[in-house]
């Protein structure tokens, strides 16, 4: 039964090496970031609002607003790292053995619904031994490639439009993930978010050393990140807004005033409801029992499921 030990989700504290990880990514993030007059902002004075109106959602010109979106099942269907290996193994980084390893770890990702931590741990440590004595540049050029043929079809419009609402509104949008940093920032700048918190893997002269700076990005250290960012980007995270999928991101959405629960797991789902957070499910297409989402994603963003999820769904039930 030991063996089995990663099928069981494990909560912990925010350690020395989530800080450091975060801080990391917090600091990857920001170099990487797009310009802000690439946003659609415009200014709009709330002044005007009296205590009895509630304001709108995200509020337009809101410049210490931001808000931060986890990746695997919140933005895209699946996990980012379990695609980036698919796209290595298809250039010959590693042979079928591995490949094998990486088909499971994602079955079971779909499977499951959710993120566990030793297990992402493991297909993590898969994906260091890889691109060990590698550039970095030759990742980044691959991932391009990578993400055109297994991320770009996967990513749920509902979601998409709810990142575009906050955009619309002059505000930034960050991912936070535990995939590679690289990875994230390619994926953020294809879908014109301002950058991307990821794992941050280290290097030396451009290449890869096969080591990470702190640990993965999950759970406290997502949190960590979010916070070492705003207060380098002079946010005020009462106003920020925050999504995603998983029980393990419960720090991370507990630091904004504005949580949201996308496509959730059990945990979360009952976590979101205690604490009257706003809950949005794409997998069916269905609404959750309050919903928050912002109009300007419309009706349409609901047909973000795909049928072998509406299946899976089904089957689970």
């Amino acid at each position: 039964m030991a063996a089995l030990g990663w099928l069981t989700p494990r909560r912990r504290p925010a350690t020395a090496r989530s800080v450091l990880a975060g801080e990391a990514a917090a600091e990857a993030a920001r170099k990487s970031s797009l310009p802000d007059d690439q946003s659609s902002a415009t200014d709009q004075d709330t002044s005007v609002l009296t205590a009895t109106e509630e304001p709108p959602f995200p509020v337009v010109g809101d410049d210490r607003a931001a808000a931060f979106f986890d990746l695997d099942n919140t933005v895209m269907q699946g996990a980012a790292i379990f695609h980036f290996g698919r796209g290595l193994y298809k250039r010959k980084f590693f042979q079928r053995r591995e490949l094998t390893r990486f088909a499971w770890q994602q079955a079971w990702f779909r499977l499951a619904g959710v993120e566990d931590p030793e297990h992402m741990q493991d297909a993590r440590d898969s994906a260091l031994s890889i691109v060990k004595g590698h550039r970095v540049s030759e990742l980044m050029s691959i991932g391009e490639e990578i993400y055109d043929e297994y991320m770009a079809d996967r990513i749920w419009p509902g979601t998409r439009a709810l990142a575009q609402a906050h955009l619309d509104a002059g505000q930034r949008v960050w991912l936070v993930t535990a995939a590679p940093v690289e990875t994230a920032t390619i994926i953020a700048r294809r879908l014109g978010l301002t950058g991307a918190l990821g794992t941050v893997a280290e290097s030396v002269d451009g290449v890869y050393t096969g080591r990470l700076v702190g640990e993965p990005l999950h759970g406290p250290a997502k949190a960590e990140a979010v916070r070492a960012l705003a207060a380098a980007e002079g946010l005020d995270l009462d106003r920020c807004a925050a999504y995603s999928d998983s029980h393990n991101d419960i720090p991370m959405l507990s630091l904004v005033g504005h949580p949201y629960a996308i496509n959730p797991d059990a945990k979360l789902r009952k976590h979101a409801r205690a604490l009257d957070w706003r809950l949005r499910d794409y997998r069916t297409g269905r609404k959750a029992a309050k919903v928050g989402i912002p109009a300007a994603a419309g009706v349409g963003a609901l047909a973000g499921g795909t049928a072998a999820a509406v299946a899976l769904h089904r089957r689970r039930r």
